[in-house]
């Protein structure tokens, strides 16, 4: 996009750019230049087509157009703007975290689903392997008044983010984070029990890595995406952990890839764990595996 000497409209210059990124084989280009003209003019989506023919300034031109060579290179949308939305709300994501996708409201609003059977009057304990950028946990906490989360990951970097996003939702009072790696010990953890515990943890196998998308592969963390083994290493882990952290028949939701569920659901059902169900997300696509599992005393050895 070269503007030369040119007057740009946003009328014009959306025509163009939606035209370069389609051709550039970029997903949704319309969407994407929406959201890259109005992050670079700081104005609403919808104020770009009810402002069709007022014409930009050089800098507002030069600006849009280092933000569509960013995308251009791959770099996500979400990254590239400094937030998502999920669940309604507003998150803020950079490289330190995954983003959030759309699927994985299938399981927050599982934890719901599991919450409203709970006394309202009565805390709900959630415990969550894996905070990322705190999506899962902030909206259960928005959404469930008597929600209790506690959280972890390994990733100091994106503890930050996820304490962020919980102070922009005002529920960082309804949550515990924590640093901390579900396959070493939890003691901390297992100080105390919780009714549900929820995952959306790395499921992509390590030879699947190569063929994902380059936005993941080239910004994405890696940790956050991948187990580095066949895809089910977490489920595992969640498995043997589940009846040392829950109270008794507590709940287990975790999110799956694609062809996954029937592999965990039969994994749970081996370890003894029962009312096990598949949900689907919005595309049919089989994405939350849950069941119930009865609590182990913590005498018993869990930090092989």
């Amino acid at each position: 996009m070269d503007e030369g000497g040119r007057i740009w409209t946003i009328r014009d210059l959306m025509k163009v750019a939606i035209d370069l990124l389609q051709r550039k084989g970029i997903d949704d280009a319309r969407l994407n230049v929406e959201l890259l003209l109005s992050h670079a003019l700081e104005l609403p989506r919808i104020s770009l087509y009810t402002s069709f023919d007022r014409p930009l300034t050089r800098p507002e031109l030069e600006r849009f157009r280092a933000l569509c060579e960013r995308r251009l290179r791959r770099e996500p949308l979400q990254y590239i703007v400094g937030s998502t939305s999920f669940m309604g709300l507003t998150f803020q994501v950079d490289p330190r975290v995954f983003i959030p996708r759309p699927e994985t409201e299938t399981l927050v609003e599982q934890i719901m689903l599991r919450c409203n059977e709970h006394p309202a009057n009565v805390p709900f304990c959630i415990v969550e392997v894996g905070t990322g950028s705190g999506n899962i946990a902030v909206s259960v906490a928005k959404y469930v008044k008597n929600a209790s989360v506690a959280t972890f990951d390994t990733s100091d970097l994106a503890l930050e983010v996820a304490r962020r996003n919980a102070e922009l939702q005002h529920v960082e009072q309804a949550i515990e984070f924590h640093r901390m790696d579900v396959f070493e010990p939890v003691d901390q953890l297992l100080r105390r029990r919780f009714d549900l515990l929820a995952s959306n943890p790395p499921y992509v196998a390590r030879d699947e890595w190569e063929v994902l998308q380059e936005e993941i592969r080239g910004h994405e963390p890696r940790g956050a995406v991948t187990d580095e083994n066949d895809g089910y290493e977490f489920y595992r882990r969640i498995i043997e952990l589940a009846p040392f952290l829950l109270n008794d028949c507590g709940f287990v939701l975790v999110e799956v890839g694609y062809g996954q569920a029937a592999t965990v659901r039969r994994m749970m059902g081996e370890a003894g764990f029962f009312e096990l169900r598949v949900s689907h997300d919005l595309q049919g696509i089989a994405r939350v595996v849950s069941g119930r599992c009865r609590a182990r005393s913590r005498n018993d050895v869990v930090n092989n």
